[in-house]
Parts: structure tokens; C-alpha cells; sequence
């Protein structure tokens, strides 16, 4: 059987053109009910893409690797989620004890009464579940590794990053999203989510890799990340500080796994299969 070629392009023009189809609908529309509706679908378009690809091809080595991704626990090593969650614990912890140095308060290191956003008829946890299972069934079902096919993990993470933030962009004008709350504090406040996101898909890369390329793992990482943001008390300024920290977690991540992030062995052979 002829050997799976990767189409990142193809992958994500489909991606980024129904996604921002049903959420730039979802701003033209009045209704509230329809427009969250709308959004909702949009959020689902990464994994369905990715989902549909993978099925839709005639490799049965692709097939069989998104189907290890998902439910392969044995490529799960617990010291590296353990360690990821631990890591960006830290990075919370450091950006609140820093942003005292800027008159913010300790009080920080508390847990939030509720959520930023709100979808009607949904907890806020199980929208932060739903949207850390959705988003990495899309990013490392097809999305991710249509990249690193073609590159070492360390340009992946940067043109990833950079994809990432960008597919975020119509939410900011989406009433209830947590990205709209950003607009609402100022524009600095959605820049600052916006350049957060690519140091942070060098953490992300980091325990995909290092877990071999565990689906699992990632969406234990996004979760936990998700809830961090949400419940702990961090103000908005904080948020900013916290920026300049995940820089400097990312590029301690990048320096002590050079090996990983700049080897070449896995590209044009990601999945395996034999030349």
C-alpha cells in the first residue's frame, strides 16, 4: 500500500474555513440561542476534520495511530503529565508571588465563585471538559502532526502556535466566550491571550512528544490548564505577567530538550510505515 502523505494545507483551510464560517454567523445573528448553537459547531470542526480525514483515507497505518492516540494508555508516561501539571502549577504560582511586585494582591491564590463565560444549559466545567477533548481530537488526531511530518518539533511549535492563536480570532467578537471578556477589559488583555497561546504550544508539543504523541496525555494537560485559568483568582494583569512566564518555561523546556525539539528522524516517517 502506497505510503499516507500528510495535507496539512488541505487540513487546514477546511479547518479555519468552517470553523470561521459558523462563528462569523454566529456574530451575524441576533439570536442568542442560535448564535451559541453556531459557535458550538464551529468548536467541533477541528476534531470532525480530523476525525473524517483520518477515515477517510486509505491508510490503515494513520488509522491505526489516531486510534492509539486515543486509547493506547500505554504510551502514557505519568511522571511527564504528573510533571506538566506540576509545571504549570508553578507557572501560576510565580506569575501571582510577580504581579505583587505591580501592587496586585496574594488573595489571588484562592479559587473564582464561577466561570467568564457561559453557554446556556452547560456547567462551566463541563464546558472546559468538552472543549479540551474537542480541541486536542482535532490538534493531535491530524492537526499537529501534518506539520511535524515535514519539520523538526521545534518549527512545528512555532507555526502551530501561531495557528492556534489565529484560529481563535472570531471568538473576541462572540458574546459569553471567555475571549469576548478579554475584549471587554481592553485590547492589550486579547493580545496578550493571543501571544500566550505559542509559547504555550511549545509546553503542549513537549508532553504530546514525550508521551508518544498521547492524545490522552495532551487532554489531561489542556484540562488542567483550562481549569487553572478560570478557577484561580489571577486578575487580568496578572494574566499579562504571566505571559512573560510561560516564555521562559517554554524555552527551558526547549533548552533541556534540545534533542527532541531539533531531531529530523521522524520527518516523511511519523506514522512508521516502511519507505
Amino acid at each position: 500500500m502506497e505510503k499516507y502523505r500528510y495535507r496539512p494545507i488541505r487540513f487546514y483551510l477546511l479547518v479555519f474555513g468552517l470553523t470561521w464560517l459558523f462563528w462569523f454567523l454566529s456574530i451575524a445573528i441576533k439570536d442568542n440561542d442560535m448564535a451559541m448553537g453556531l459557535m458550538t459547531l464551529g468548536l467541533f470542526v477541528p476534531a470532525v476534520t480530523a476525525v473524517f480525514t483520518v477515515l477517510c483515507s486509505k491508510s490503515r497505518a494513520l488509522k491505526r495511530d489516531l486510534k492509539n492516540k486515543i486509547v493506547g494508555f500505554y504510551r502514557i508516561k505519568p511522571g511527564i503529565v504528573l510533571g506538566s501539571i506540576v509545571l504549570f502549577g508553578a507557572i501560576v504560582a510565580v506569575s501571582i508571588l510577580l504581579s505583587t511586585l505591580f501592587g496586585e494582591s496574594l488573595d489571588q491564590f484562592s479559587f473564582t465563585g464561577g466561570f467568564s463565560f457561559s453557554l446556556r444549559g452547560m456547567s462551566g466545567l463541563l464546558i472546559i471538559l468538552l472543549a479540551s477533548v474537542i480541541e486536542e481530537v482535532g490538534w493531535r488526531g491530524y492537526g499537529e502532526d501534518s506539520i511535524a511530518e515535514y519539520c523538526s518539533w521545534f518549527r512545528e511549535s512555532i507555526l502551530f502556535g501561531c495557528i492556534w492563536a489565529l484560529w481563535h480570532l472570531p471568538l473576541f467578537f462572540i458574546e459569553g466566550t471567555y475571549q469576548a471578556g478579554l475584549v471587554q477589559l481592553g485590547t492589550g488583555h486579547a493580545i496578550n491571550f493571543l501571544l500566550s497561546v505559542v509559547p504555550l504550544g511549545f509546553i503542549t508539543t513537549w508532553v504530546y512528544v514525550k508521551n508518544n504523541r498521547s492524545m490522552l496525555a495532551c487532554i489531561i494537560f489542556h484540562l488542567f490548564v483550562n481549569f487553572s485559568q478560570e478557577k484561580i483568582a489571577m486578575t487580568p494583569e496578572t494574566k499579562c505577567v504571566q505571559t512573560a512566564v510561560i516564555v521562559l518555561a517554554a524555552v527551558i523546556i526547549v533548552l533541556t530538550n534540545r534533542k527532541m525539539f531539533f531531531e529530523t528522524k521522524h520527518i516523511g516517517n511519523l506514522l512508521g510505515e516502511n519507505a
